[in-house]
């Protein structure tokens, strides 16, 4: 069995069950794997999870990258939007909800750091870039917590106004 697959299923357990129900021995008995073959991938409910979230930045980072955009902030936008209407955003309130000691969120604090500095150096606005990112944020947090918040024509008025604010490349 494969590291994602185990990931997969303790994800899926913490969506369904919440985090009080995320133990080795649920998650390998969700995988269909023994503890045994759980262990080998990860030795502590800790390991697990911060397996779990250091997945989740590099999925994002990946979806980032993938973006065709002029700027790392038009890409970092458009990663948002794609992150929220594909459902992938969606983990990120599970997973890091499962996350009870603050060491394990450091992978999530590093990743966040860098989003917000990388490629800086290079937008023509500074200030225009950080409102668009921290509007991203403040997206990722509402919907996490009210997916239903926004419908698609909402979602495409949001980004065509976020775009607004920066300069055109």
């Amino acid at each position: 069995m494969r590291r994602d697959e185990l990931l997969n299923a303790a994800e899926q357990l913490l969506a369904e069950q919440g985090a009080p129900c995320l133990t080795l021995s649920a998650v390998a008995e969700r995988a269909g794997v023994s503890k045994g073959g759980l262990l080998y991938h990860f030795n502590s409910k800790e390991a697990l999870v911060k397996g779990m979230i250091e997945r989740l930045v590099a999925d994002f980072d990946e979806l980032v990258a993938t973006q065709d955009e002029s700027s790392y902030t038009r890409a970092y936008l458009a990663a948002t939007l794609a992150a929220i209407r594909s459902g992938r955003l969606r983990r990120w309130a599970v997973v890091t909800g499962a996350a009870g000691d603050p060491q394990l969120l450091a992978p999530l604090r590093e990743a966040m750091a860098r989003w917000h500095r990388q490629g800086m150096e290079s937008e023509p606005d500074l200030m225009a870039a950080q409102i668009v990112r921290l509007a991203c944020e403040g997206l990722w947090d509402v919907v996490t917590h009210d997916p239903d918040f926004y419908n698609e024509p909402q979602y495409e008025e949001l980004h065509h106004r976020l775009l607004a604010l920066l300069p055109d490349p």
